[in-house]
């Protein structure tokens, strides 16, 4: 469940590979996913400018606050740190980037980067790195690590199915603490405490561990809605709900969402729980590896339009998934890259209809060489996931 040295190597060889194809000399990077994947470093993102830089000739280097100097000391896997004191302070993080930069031998370089300078995260202003350190060339190069994270290693995929086990519980637990007169915030509380409470204990050693599951207001009606936040409802017989849950493990995490019904189902709740889980069959018989990712969700519109569901239709058919929650590739439409073994997906067509709910499971799944992995093991049917009134 660890991600070891000698992965962490493998990506950086793997990585300068990449960069001197393309005739790079340094890649600076901000996404924080992309840094833990090359430092295994997880921190706190805020309007402190943070970033990694790769040379060519395999130095690593992280440019930190001075209030996380210690911490990558600790735990990032790099070769140098610098630091500078606060931002934003009498001299801008940027400057001292240029600095940096400086130091590392870059000046007249060629340097790709993913984010010219860094996010406005948390309030954070500045100028492009590329204003500041202006002997060097700077060219947009995201997709030479986006490309590698796609294509999860033995090791990464480990530490997913390791987060499967305790979605699993999690939503075990909120779906046994499921009962009319609660609100959903005290069951997904309970639940996500009880479930991550057992990760600390079972996984000593691991860091940022926490499980959770919940609805984020997808109760009854408002289920209908397929991304909200907590309406604070209590459950009532009769309800949908949409769940979900997630386990983080060392800075990776799958999704798992299911659909349950409160008491016995009206007949419209389940023709819709159905045609769901006809349109993921759909998605399940034409993923494997070397067809197109628009392939798949092609195949589910298509079957959306034969049923007369468009007006139902709200997402694509699924995404990647590991150090974020959300990544690259998408199973859309506007998405033509093949998916290739390794590549981690979650399958989750959904249905929403106005005054009745919405309809979604998402399970994670693993391409393999001649097909796939479902890795969140979770009942789909809608026997089980009915909760008894």
């Amino acid at each position: 469940m660890f991600i070891s040295r000698k992965e962490l190597e493998r990506r950086r060889d793997n990585l300068i590979e990449l960069m001197k194809k393309k005739n790079i000399n340094a890649l600076y990077i901000v996404s924080p996913a992309n840094i833990t994947y090359l430092t295994n470093f997880i921190f706190i993102s805020t309007e402190r400018p943070f970033s990694a830089v790769l040379k060519d000739d395999g130095e690593l280097a992280l440019l930190v606050p001075l209030l996380e100097y210690e911490h990558a000391e600790k735990y990032a896997y790099a070769d140098k740190i610098f630091y500078y004191p606060e931002y934003p302070d009498e001299k801008h993080p940027m400057y001292w980037f240029s600095e940096f930069l400086k130091n590392m031998g870059l000046e007249g370089k060629v340097i790709g980067y993913d984010v010219d300078g860094y996010g406005h995260v948390m309030g954070y202003r500045g100028p492009k790195l590329s204003e500041v350190f202006k002997n060097a060339k700077f060219i947009y190069a995201r997709d030479l690590i986006e490309d590698l994270r796609m294509i999860k290693s033995k090791e990464e995929i480990n530490v997913l199915i390791e987060s499967a086990r305790w979605t699993t519980l999690a939503h075990k637990l909120l779906q046994e603490y499921i009962e009319p007169g609660r609100y959903e915030d005290e069951i997904a509380l309970v639940a996500s405490y009880e479930a991550t409470l057992a990760m600390i204990r079972a996984l000593p050693g691991a860091r940022g561990l926490v499980a959770s599951a919940g609805f984020r207001g997808q109760v009854g009606k408002h289920s209908y809605y397929p991304h909200s936040l907590t309406i604070h409802a209590i459950i009532k017989r009769g309800d949908v709900l949409v769940t979900g849950a997630g386990a983080k493990v060392n800075g990776y995490s799958v999704e798992l969402e299911r659909t349950l019904i409160v008491g016995k189902p009206s007949k419209d709740q389940e023709k819709y729980f159905n045609l769901m889980l006809k349109a993921r069959e759909i998605a399940f018989e034409v993923l494997k590896p070397g067809i197109k990712c628009s392939d798949v969700d092609k195949a589910v519109r298509k079957f959306y339009k034969e049923k007369g569901l468009l007006q139902y239709w709200r997402h694509h058919t699924g995404h990647g998934i590991g150090l974020e929650g959300h990544e690259a590739p998408f199973l859309d439409i506007g998405d033509n890259r093949v998916l290739k073994p390794g590549m981690v997906v979650s399958i989750e067509p959904g249905i929403y209809v106005k005054d009745l709910g919405g309809f979604r499971h998402s399970d994670t799944v693993v391409i393999t060489e001649d097909g796939y992995e479902v890795i969140t093991k979770y009942p789909t049917d809608l026997e089980s996931l009915t909760i008894p009134d």
